[in-house]
């Protein structure tokens, strides 16, 4: 007899999928309860069985702990307790990061309305200054079980958390329930006393304000409401419409062009915005909403589970754990943390979130053999033009060898304007510089060429070029970034097309190469790494420079190279 697999299960009236399981004969007998139902939040067929396979894992995983739990002897407590054990218990990172919304709000409270008295709100939360006069060894109310510490141990500071416990227990409650976490005793205390740390720190703001020590600016979402609040009412239900959400709510992707706004006055690269920016669009698809204030912990993991078991809607291929990991969860953690700062959200939900990562298996160097890069030199050397821009066809005719002479990032090289190639003191030299497009390190550095470039035309293309760039179709009025984008994947296809082994990139294995070259040659490490654009090893490195006439020394050692067919191809003449 063939049993049937549990699938999603449709709702009769709504349309809507849900999960829904029995529960183990002995997981009932643990908890009490005999199904789980949780709705999948779509009507779509695919997509259900995708979510379905998502909540199944964090079921399976849920009742394995609560199997590990009753070993240990903890579930009967806990349902003495009244504790929902199917909840995760709070880190502290969390805890602090959803009691951030209770400092927000009561500095709210003062930024709102300034006459009021500054000194201690004890309308704010009712019951929160109540007077608990219990030894430190009594047990927290409502928290059984926990007790506070042995006396003579506490901190002068939380003086403060035991006057006002019942309230922070109370509002504590509040956000763990709120946030989908457990309500057992330890995350509750963990919780209460970070509330308790967040109103101590708005009181001390507050005493500064009293003694006329104000902040350059007031907190961020008092002035971002305060701002809508003064705005006409036609003008804010316009605003609501067109944003599809409240005036005065924020959503994922304003959160990430806030941060990107701030940032981007700080240098940091366009790169690291489009990638932070893509995380949030597969975080606002994966929730089907764009409320950032509705995001979880629990959504945040799994989104994380969805991105390491669906292909990539770019390439179709999986997307690596180091991928998630560094650019998925990353961004979310940076990009919350700043919104958090600013007051924008209450907490991170990303916080503590992480995955771990292994290390990859290496079957080669990266570096290109010497077969390999005679191989790709040959091929751009023979390159019939066809259909393509004559821009294009010039950078698979000089890109690779450039590459081969210098070291630098294949964008680096794309990005070179007419005016970038000159020549000084007899030296030929390329200057790649962030006002041509973007430079990883954001520093303009020179770079002589090696006689081989000279002998083969680079020099003599590079004179008789039209103005602007060389290899990119972009006027002076356009972002090159999307221009720059597409070339280097054509470039990335272009090497492919001469090195078939994955396990070494055809464009970022010149970089690896040139470094070889370069030891085998004798050059020391400085001025390989100068001439790469590579931060120093040592503070004692940054002592001195290394000027043009060193590099072009030590250049002019890397050796030729012998492909055969140098004088069969024309020099391609550029676009005029």
């Amino acid at each position: 007899m063939v049993l049937a697999m549990s699938r999603p299960v449709k709702h009769r009236k709504t349309g809507v999928y849900w999960f829904r399981k029995r529960l183990p004969a002995d997981i009932v007998a643990l908890t009490g309860r005999k199904e789980v139902n949780k709705t999948l939040g779509t009507k779509d067929p695919e997509d259900a069985k995708r979510k379905y396979a998502e909540v199944l894992a964090e079921f399976e995983a849920d009742c394995s702990r609560l199997r590990l739990g009753a070993a240990r002897g903890e579930l009967k407590e806990q349902s003495t307790a009244g504790i929902d054990p199917l909840r995760r218990p709070i880190t502290d990172r969390e805890a602090h990061s959803l009691a951030q919304t209770v400092h927000d709000e009561w500095l709210k409270k003062f930024y709102e309305n300034p006459s009021e008295q500054l000194h201690w709100h004890t309308d704010f939360y009712e019951g929160m200054w109540t007077e608990y006069p219990l030894p430190s060894t009594d047990p927290i109310p409502g928290v059984e079980g926990i007790s506070d510490p042995i006396p003579g141990t506490m901190p002068i500071e939380n003086i403060f958390w035991k006057s006002m416990r019942a309230g922070c227990i109370s509002r504590a409650k509040d956000l763990l329930l709120q946030n989908d976490f457990s309500n057992d005793p330890w995350s509750i205390t963990k919780t209460a006393r970070a509330v308790g740390a967040a109103f101590q720190r708005a009181s001390l703001t507050l005493q500064k304000l009293e003694r006329g020590e104000y902040e350059a600016e007031p907190l961020l979402a008092a002035r971002i409401n305060r701002s809508a609040e003064s705005q006409p009412a036609d003008n804010r239900s316009s605003k609501a419409m067109t944003t599809g959400t409240k005036s005065d709510s924020v959503t994922l992707t304003g959160l990430v062009e806030g941060w990107w706004q701030e940032n981007k006055a700080a240098g940091r690269k366009p790169s690291t915005y489009e990638s932070y920016r893509a995380a949030f669009a597969y975080l606002v698809d994966f929730l089907a909403h764009d409320d950032a204030a509705k995001v979880t912990a629990k959504d945040v993991i799994g989104f994380k589970n969805h991105r390491l078991s669906t292909p990539s809607p770019k390439t179709g291929k999986m997307v690596s754990a180091k991928t998630v990991k560094d650019s998925n969860l990353s961004a979310l953690k940076v990009v919350f943390d700043w919104g958090v700062a600013n007051g924008l959200v209450t907490h991170n939900p990303a916080a503590g979130v992480t995955l771990k990562v292994g290390k990859t298996a290496r079957l080669r160097s990266k570096s290109l053999s010497d077969e390999e890069a005679k191989t790709i030199l040959s091929g751009a050397m023979a390159h019939q033009r066809g259909q393509e821009s004559p821009k294009t066809f010039a950078a698979k005719r000089w890109i690779p060898w450039l590459c081969a002479f210098t070291g630098a990032r294949v964008g680096e090289l794309a990005q070179l304007r007419k005016q970038d190639v000159f020549t000084r003191d007899s030296l030929c030299i390329i200057r790649i510089t962030p006002e041509a497009g973007t430079v990883k390190t954001n520093e303009a550095r020179n770079v002589p060429l090696h006689q081989q470039l000279i002998d083969l035309g680079f020099a003599t293309f590079a004179q008789e070029a039209a103005h602007g760039h060389l290899f990119l179709n972009v006027d002076s009025s356009q972002n090159v970034r999307g221009a720059l984008r597409g070339l280097k994947n054509r470039l990335a296809e272009f090497g492919r097309s001469f090195v078939s082994d994955p396990n070494v990139a055809p464009n970022h294995g010149w970089r690896h190469r040139f470094k070889t070259v370069g030891m085998e040659a004798g050059v020391p490490p400085r001025i390989l790494d100068a001439i790469q654009g590579q931060a120093p090893r040592t503070v004692a490195e940054t002592y001195g420079e290394v000027t043009l006439k060193t590099m072009a020394g030590e250049i002019a050692k890397l050796p030729y190279y012998s492909i055969g067919i140098v004088n069969q191809n024309p020099v391609p003449q550029p676009q005029k």
